[in-house]
């Protein structure tokens, strides 16, 4: 999968309360915590005194304690813990900072640290990484006392970063401007009206007038069909049609034609009838979403009394049958309803795969009926001694009631999920983690075990254990877990997941939902695991293909294989499940797996990061037989930050994500495009020289594309919605689209001059059609705005946006620019900081860069 490679700082970090133009939503989820610090009276501060210590890349802060309540605070007896940061006292008789688990950390008291009287402060001097961004600071203080071990108290954080990032925040202004510069502002006529791109698509004749008095005509296949498209036409006039089987006069048209590809459509608009023909369901349902796309983002928001469809041509079927989308809510959680709203603009754009990442170390968001202890102990994140729930983590703070640490949908919650994306042609895979990145559904059967082993059941207790209990393995996992792994060797591992399995395949069936494969995880598994597990030496001594732990790899996925093929289903999960570690020259290597290569293994590869030694992959694996979905971290992983700018949330470990990476992919190619190394700089091409190309075999074995978003730095729906779009545009145009010219054009020069140009036209349309549409549909969703590009020319500030069609704001007088703060039209004279914002067209603003323009005219 993923994640964050060994030594990279701060595993998990939370949206910061300082950000408050990131998140709207942030003040109202952290309002229970701040109350519980304000009545305890203990508040903290952290300060980044310098970012480059000693020139180490090292970063050296002050942490103030400051004592606000009406009594002292002791000079021992007490600890205060929080999320993230490999953090370190400067003095460790002042205080010392350990690590617990996870990401979560402690700071205690040392021996020279003196009683803090209300109203008094102290200082601490902490010391970790450079600082590269807001996500970088530790988050979810709460302080425990000696006296009350089960109780944690919220402390409220202040973060001071500083002049530091002044600097940056200029050349990187400069930078984005540039960029942008390149970008022309397209007429609308120039426009192709259908997202994602068309396979074909002509704009003839006069439009369609839609109006309450049109009629819908569908075939009797296509009735769920017709009945969504129904339900958009009352959205945009304020009358539901009647679904008919004929019609005279003008309609709207659901033809079946037999001889078309399951998801292929033709879509004809012309004033008197829009017809869309489809062989199956599916293609009919794609050739509605490309009429909802043909309407003006007013149709999504006020009724009207007719409403202008243009005439069109289009004759429409996907490059990829896998166009998927991996939606995180096991690190942190997302409600149902915005599960819901990921189907919808899913649907809207032609996705047709969520992979639906439920399980983790830190939290099981499924009901199970017969292991109820997954979602009440492994569902609930809490600062507990007796075993009721998990630990804190990611910044979700020491209470069960916060909503981004615990939570779970029901049984019926997700039948309902599952309904809702059957309906819109979606599969949903759900993902048992396994046997690594467990922790939560380890500790919720260790809390079945003690309850029945308390009950003198002791077999039904060790029914579905998930570890030998007298393992003594020591290992570490990347995230920092010292006890996440499942141990494969136990009989009862297997009779867990059988159950899980079975569970959940009851409810697709109650559902009515496809099922063909279930995600097994198999990432990420820590040396030193398993080696000192006396069930594991068991199976080692009477099983003859068991020689070693690395054997226990092959060991495990084939029961695995075997346990879904019983059940007419495959295996899917990361690169891993398929991989083989090999050792030459005393050099450990993973190559693809000859065991399990026509096995019928789907494989999501996600390492492809410059340097790793595995830019090459997943073309690797499908040249050895595996079917490929690309997931690279590279253009995919839609959680890491949109750019290096201070300001931008989000993690970077395996580079920057904005809504070009994904767009400028090339699937069977993608070493091209490998442009850039972990820090946003120019790749040094020489490290993808002698690469392995993908073979035409291989190039039959690429399944489709999918984008991650993982949920360790979203607290909040709007944290998830920012990160999500408009990122998720630049996926489905890849996904969904044929390749553009520039990626087929061989001469760099000519390949460059059609990227530019195909740049400008789907950022025109980003910018003009469907982020204007993404403000009202389904409720609107709070997509991230763009920065400003600025820098100053001839003594002028001068500046740009990534979308046209959005608005730059300015102000001169140090305040923040609002929507009714004057229009950027031409370059500003003034001088002295220059705050500029940009803004959509329902007025809503994204974050603010303020230039410093010290040229005197």
């Amino acid at each position: 999968m993923k994640k964050l490679t060994v030594g990279v700082w701060l595993l998990a970090q939370a949206m910061l309360m300082s950000c408050s133009q990131i998140s709207t939503d942030t003040a109202a989820v952290t309002a229970a915590n701040e109350a519980d610090a304000a009545a305890q009276g203990l508040s903290l501060k952290i300060e980044l005194a310098d970012n480059q210590q000693q020139n180490r890349g090292q970063s050296r802060s002050v942490l103030t304690i400051t004592n606000n309540g009406p009594e002292a605070l002791p000079a021992k007896g007490w600890k205060l813990y929080f999320n993230g940061g490999a953090l370190k006292s400067a003095d460790s008789t002042v205080a010392t900072v350990a690590h617990f688990n996870g990401d979560l950390h402690y700071l205690a008291p040392g021996p020279a640290f003196k009683e803090l009287a209300p109203g008094a402060s102290a200082t601490v001097e902490v010391q970790g990484r450079a600082v590269r961004n807001v996500s970088n600071f530790p988050v979810g203080f709460y302080i425990v006392y000696d006296a009350e071990p089960g109780k944690g108290i919220p402390v409220s954080l202040e973060i001071e970063p500083g002049e530091h990032f002044e600097e940056a925040t200029q050349q990187f202004a400069a930078k984005v401007y540039e960029a942008n510069a390149a970008i022309q502002d397209l007429p609308a006529t120039a426009l192709t009206k259908v997202f994602p791109t068309p396979d074909s698509f002509q704009e003839k004749g006069a439009p369609f007038m839609l109006d309450t008095k049109v009629t819908l005509v569908a075939d009797a296949d296509f009735k769920r069909e017709a009945e969504h498209l129904a339900a958009v036409l009352a959205t945009a006039t304020g009358q539901k049609p009647a679904i008919q089987s004929n019609a005279t006069g003008k309609a709207i048209f659901l033809r079946k034609k037999l001889g078309m590809g399951a998801e292929e459509y033709s879509l004809s608009v012309n004033p008197e009838r829009i017809e869309i023909t489809a062989s199956a369901p599916a293609g009919a349902f794609y050739g509605i979403q490309s009429l909802k796309t043909l309407l003006p983002a007013t149709a999504f928001a006020n009724k009207a009394a007719t409403v202008e469809v243009a005439g069109v041509e289009v004759k429409d079927a996907p490059r990829f049958g896998y166009r998927g989308f991996m939606m995180d809510m096991a690190r942190n959680f997302q409600p149902k309803a915005e599960v819901l709203k990921v189907l919808d603009v899913m649907a809207l754009y032609k996705m047709n795969k969520l992979h639906f990442h439920f399980s983790e170390d830190e939290g099981w968001r499924l009901e199970i009926r017969p292991l109820p202890e997954l979602t009440a102990v492994g569902g609930t994140r809490a600062h507990t001694t007796d075993g009721s729930s998990i630990v804190p983590s990611y910044g979700s703070g020491p209470h069960a009631d916060n909503k981004a640490g615990t939570g779970f949908y029901s049984r019926e919650d997700f039948i309902e999920i599952l309904k809702y994306a059957r309906d819109r042609h979606i599969e949903v895979i759900p993902e048992i983690e396994s046997p690594g990145h467990a922790r939560a559904a380890i500790k919720a059967m260790d809390a079945r075990y003690t309850k029945l082993m308390d009950e003198g059941k002791k077999e039904e207790a060790e029914r579905y254990l998930l570890r030998d209990l007298n393992d003594k393995s020591v290992y570490r996992s990347v995230q920092g877990w010292n006890d996440n792994i499942m141990d494969v060797s136990l009989p009862s591992t297997y009779t867990f997941l059988e159950t899980v399995v079975d569970e959940i395949r009851s409810m697709y069936k109650e559902a009515e939902a496809p099922l063909h494969t279930i995600h097994f995880g198999g990432d990420e598994v820590p040396s030193g695991v398993w080696e000192k597990s006396p069930s594991v030496q068991r199976l080692i001594s009477q099983n003859t293909e068991v020689k070693n732990t690395d054997d226990l790899w092959y060991y495990y996925f084939g029961k695995v294989n075997q346990l879904l093929k019983e059940r007419g289903l495959y295996l899917s999960g990361w690169e891993e499940i398929g991989l083989r570690k090999v050792v030459e020259n005393g050099k450990v290597n993973w190559v693809p797996n000859q065991q399990f290569a026509n096995e019928n293994f789907h494989v999501n590869v996600w390492k492809n990061d410059p340097g790793s030694g595995a830019e090459d992959l997943a073309y690797r694996m499908a040249n050895a037989g595996y079917k490929v979905i690309l997931t690279g971290v590279t253009h995919f992983y839609l959680d890491l930050a949109y750019n290096p700018s201070y300001t931008e949330p989000g993690l970077y470990w395996g580079g920057y994500v904005d809504i070009d990476k994904p767009f400028y992919f090339i699937p069977y190619d993608y070493l091209r495009n490998l442009k850039e190394d972990s820090k946003g700089n120019p790749l040094d091409r020489s490290i993808i020289k002698s690469k392995e190309p993908l073979t035409e075999k291989g190039k039959a074995n690429i399944v489709g594309i999918e984008a991650p978003l993982w949920s360790e730095t979203n607290l909040t729906t709007e944290a998830f919605e920012y990160k999500l779009l408009p990122k998720l545009l630049g996926v489905a145009e890849r996904a969904w689209s044929k390749d553009p010219d520039w990626a087929k054009e061989k001469t760099p020069a000519k390949s460059e001059k059609l990227y530019s140009q195909a740049w400008s036209e789907f950022t025109n349309v980003v910018g003009k059609r469907e982020l204007p549409r993404l403000d009202y549909y389904a409720g609107g969703y709070g997509y991230r705005i763009p920065t400003a590009g600025a820098k100053v020319v001839d003594g002028k500030v001068a500046a740009n946006v990534q979308f046209p069609g959005f608005t730059i704001r300015y102000t001169t007088d140090g305040s923040e620019p609002t929507k009714s703060s004057p229009a950027y039209a031409e370059p500003i004279a003034a001088t002295g900081a220059v705050n500029l914002r940009v803004f959509n067209a329902a007025g809503r603003g994204g974050q603010t860069i303020t230039i410093q323009n010290q040229s005197t005219m």
